[in-house]
Parts: structure tokens; C-alpha cells; sequence
């Protein structure tokens, strides 16, 4: 009976050590809600070379350039890659691929579309990249400024680019030369002149003036 009630003892004891969770640091290791996380994107606003262009869209903007030729290249660069990388890092982001930052325990990534070719029309950006409804693009300026144009009237896509360009230039011979003839775009055209007004006055003041591309 003495064995018996021993050997009971021992296993209830060691049933108990099987139940009993591990003890993690769960406020650690807890992965961050997807509002959450948006919310700590905020902060990307307050780096002179980023800009959340539009929050409904899911739009992340790297500064370009200060002015444009309608033949230049409208592709994220080498420079433009790195700096964003490096300000999300902080948030726990991580380049999963040479396209996708990815925060793993929030499963939300950050998608910079490939390049495709010299002639590809900034409108067609994101025409063949995917994305999940929790998911952000990584964009030019101009190709954020066509999403705004296809996505929003025009009255409204005008006050969305004003807004965009005050922050970070874009190439508007470029998107003129893109324009497709479908009725939604040729209503846009008229405010072309006045954003190249606009954008003239803002490149010319600070704190845009002062302000060079990456390298």
C-alpha cells in the first residue's frame, strides 16, 4: 500500500509539470494587432523622404526627386529600397523577399512592385502585383498619384495629389503621356495645369527646396 500511494504520488506530481503552460513573457512575445501595427506606420510621416500617401488605399510613397524629364525611369531605386527598409526595422519588419518587407507576427507586408520595363505606364504599377487585403504597396510618388487618379473623382484625386505633391514631387509630363482615352482619366486632365502650378510653388520653398534624392 506504502508503494502504491508513493508511486501515486509521483504521478499525479509529474501530471501536474505536463498541465502547467510554459511561462512566456506573453506581453513580449504577443504579436501586435494589424490597426496596431498601421498606427506605428504613422510615423513613417515624420521621415522627410516617406510619406503615407493614402490610408484607404494602403499607398506608401518614397521620395524621388525634386524634378523630372517625362523620359525618366519611374522605378523604386537602390537608395529608395534601403531607406525604407531601414526606417521599418524599428517596427519589427523584415525583407522576406527582394520585393515584400514582411512583419511575420502580424502576417502584413509591405510590397514593392517589380520593374518591368522603360516604357511601362505608371498606371499599370501595381496591374501585376498582388496583395492582401492587410497589405501595403511601396510606391514612386507618380505611380501613388495614378492610384489616386484611377481611385477617387477628380475634384477629390486633385486635393489627394496637392496633398501628395507638397510632400514629394511627381512627374506629371509622364502621366500626361500615360493618360489612357477612357472617360475617368480625360476628366483629370484639366487639373494637370494646375498641379504643375502648385508643384512648381512647392519645389521652390521649403521645406522641399532644400531637399536632395537618395544616394
Amino acid at each position: 500500500m506504502a508503494m502504491r500511494s508513493l508511486l501515486q504520488r509521483i504521478t499525479t506530481t509529474f501530471s501536474g509539470f505536463a498541465q502547467t503552460p510554459a511561462k512566456t513573457g506573453a506581453a513580449a512575445d504577443a504579436a501586435p494587432s494589424l490597426e496596431t501595427l498601421k498606427d506605428s506606420l504613422r510615423t513613417l510621416d515624420k521621415d522627410p523622404y516617406l510619406h503615407v500617401v493614402d490610408w484607404d488605399l494602403q499607398l506608401i510613397s518614397v521620395f524621388d526627386d525634386l524634378r523630372y524629364d517625362r523620359a525618366d525611369v519611374d522605378t523604386l531605386a537602390g537608395p529608395m529600397r534601403t531607406h525604407i527598409l531601414q526606417k521599418l526595422q524599428p517596427l519589427e519588419f523584415r525583407q522576406r523577399t527582394g520585393h515584400i518587407i514582411e512583419h511575420h507576427a502580424a502576417d502584413m507586408r509591405l510590397i514593392m512592385p517589380k520593374f518591368r520595363a522603360l516604357g511601362e505606364s505608371p498606371f499599370d504599377a501595381i496591374r501585376f502585383t498582388s496583395r492582401r487585403p492587410q497589405d501595403f504597396y511601396i510606391l514612386t510618388p507618380t505611380q501613388s498619384a495614378c492610384q489616386l487618379i484611377d481611385n477617387y473623382a477628380p475634384e477629390e484625386a486633385q486635393d489627394r495629389i496637392i496633398g501628395l505633391i507638397q510632400q514629394q514631387p511627381i512627374n506629371i509630363y509622364r502621366i500626361l503621356d500615360y493618360m489612357a482615352r477612357d472617360a475617368h482619366r480625360e476628366a483629370f486632365k484639366p487639373v494637370l495645369g494646375h498641379l504643375k502650378f502648385v508643384q512648381k510653388q512647392a519645389i521652390s520653398s521649403e521645406p522641399l527646396r532644400s531637399r536632395r534624392a537618395l544616394r
